[in-house]
């Protein structure tokens, strides 16, 4: 049910159980975390042999903790995890996040279930086992063993891969994706992907979800969660096990049942998700969908000063089913008032190598206001005689002086001062990247979330009248 995870999200009480005074200990870094972090509720460290931990008082056990605890943060050896959940259920815990491993993965199932059995037992819920922890910034939470530093942001990671999902943390930070959130689900003995889908459907800090998954254990449920929540926000999926000799290696790391790769392709064009098959790729759509989640239609108009790089373009946007029609003749007749008369007007418009940052500004504006574009795809090579950073600034001033609002992508390739150009175009919510090909790739994503969202209103609206039959 949605709205079940609140207090695992929002809790304001959490505990860890196994913080540890060793900084090199897994008890020790996730404590710091929370408190590094600028966590606003209440901490408590768990140790019976330790009086305090990094300057809090240290507990004995959860039951021995004043106030209660919403969440207990599991870091101990898996054979005493069993004896954590027995006092977690005396405290009256909601939530258990155990990082611990030793249990499905490596063939221990009778372990695992007997876990999720006492938790049940207490009406408590698991997350993991075998995870790195989670993070939400809304609530300042970092509850991980992974990097301390994390850029808030609007996308939610969900990851079944622990050394994946912190490598992806600091990846976020270095490529200027912020994040609501990034939960390791590990195992998935209890809490799965579904779970935290109906949550994140719902969060209104969250506009979209990248999920590297390995396999799931109730498939329909998992369809029911992805397309309620593609028809309401992206879902990128970095899906492991794409070969057979892939889903072999999905089996051994978590103990995850992959099903055939055929197979999880069709379920996912299903369920309107956005299949993608490497990380550069996620966070490519990540950043796209970080700044824009709908188009109003297919009319997209390429700029750019360098003729290679709009075919690359077209020809990218042409194989993800987008094809650039003639731009608008009114829209041309203004062109050819400041473009040079060896200009291409076509689409791609050819601004040529002697385009200036002024005629980038003039050429976006111009199509941003005209009510028959809907997006532009905005491609820079970098020259003499357009500076990449003032070309930047120029794309920023063309989407605050026009008052339409319409999706912008560019792509800007050439040295460390292009590189620069992205990141500050980045920052101010613009999804730019250092290729024209990312960026085509990038926009032609939203295209396809569009037409997948459709897809999946049209299935049901057509459901409705055989609701009704049945209920006759």
């Amino acid at each position: 049910m949605p709205g079940t995870l609140e207090k695992l999200f929002r809790p304001s009480s959490i505990a860890v159980v196994g913080a540890s005074r060793n900084p090199s200990k897994i008890g020790h870094l996730v404590l710091r975390n929370i408190l590094s972090g600028g966590f606003e509720g209440r901490v408590y460290p768990v140790n019976p042999s330790a009086e305090q931990v990094l300057g809090l008082r240290s507990y004995p056990s959860l039951s021995s903790t004043p106030g209660g605890v919403d969440v207990a943060v599991v870091c101990v050896p898996a054979i005493t995890v069993l004896d954590v959940v027995e006092d977690a259920g005396e405290a009256g815990v909601e939530f258990l996040v155990v990082l611990s491993s030793g249990f499905k993965e490596v063939g221990n199932m009778d372990l695992e279930r007997e876990l999720v059995v006492r938790a049940r037992k207490h009406g408590m819920r698991v997350l993991g086992p075998n995870v790195f922890g989670y993070v939400y910034t809304p609530s300042k939470l970092n509850a991980s063993f992974g990097p301390s530093e994390v850029l808030p942001g609007k996308v939610a990671f969900i990851t079944q891969s622990g050394a994946l999902g912190i490598a992806l943390m600091g990846y976020s930070v270095v490529e200027g994706v912020g994040v609501s959130s990034v939960v390791s689900v590990g195992n998935k003995a209890d809490i799965d992907d579904a779970d935290l889908l109906e949550f994140f459907e719902e969060d209104q800090s969250t506009s979209a979800v990248l999920a590297y998954i390995e396999g799931v254990e109730n498939g329909r449920r998992f369809v029911e969660a992805a397309s309620s929540f593609s028809a309401r926000k992206p879902l990128i999926v970095l899906k492991a096990g794409r070969t057979e000799a892939g889903a072999r290696a999905a089996a051994s790391h978590t103990g995850s049942l992959s099903s055939g790769p055929a197979l999880w392709e069709g379920v996912l064009k299903q369920v309107g998700a956005l299949q993608v098959k490497d990380v550069e790729a996620a966070f490519d759509y990540a950043r796209l969908f970080s700044a824009y989640s709908s188009v109003a239609g297919l009319s997209t108009l390429v700029l750019t000063n360098g003729g290679g790089a709009g075919v690359q373009a077209a020809d990218i946007l042409a194989e993800n089913g987008i094809y650039l029609g003639e731009p608008p003749r009114d829209y041309v007749e203004k062109l050819r008032t400041f473009l040079p008369s060896f200009a291409s007007t076509r689409n791609p418009v050819d601004l040529t190598g002697g385009a200036t940052e002024e005629l980038y500004y003039l050429a976006l504006k111009h199509a941003l206001d005209h009510p028959e574009v809907d997006s532009v795809l905005v491609l820079y090579c970098e020259t003499k005689v357009a500076d990449p950073l003032q070309t930047a600034e120029a794309i920023l001033r063309a989407l605050e002086d026009s008052e339409a609002e319409k999706p912008v992508v560019a792509g800007l390739l050439g040295g460390e001062g292009s590189r620069r150009a992205v990141k500050r175009l980045a920052e101010r919510g613009v999804p730019a990247y250092p290729t024209p090909e990312r960026a085509a790739r990038a926009l032609a994503a939203l295209h396809r979330y569009a037409w997948l969202r459709s897809m999946l209103e049209k299935r049901r609206v057509q459901a409705q009248p055989q609701l009704a039959l049945l209920h006759e």
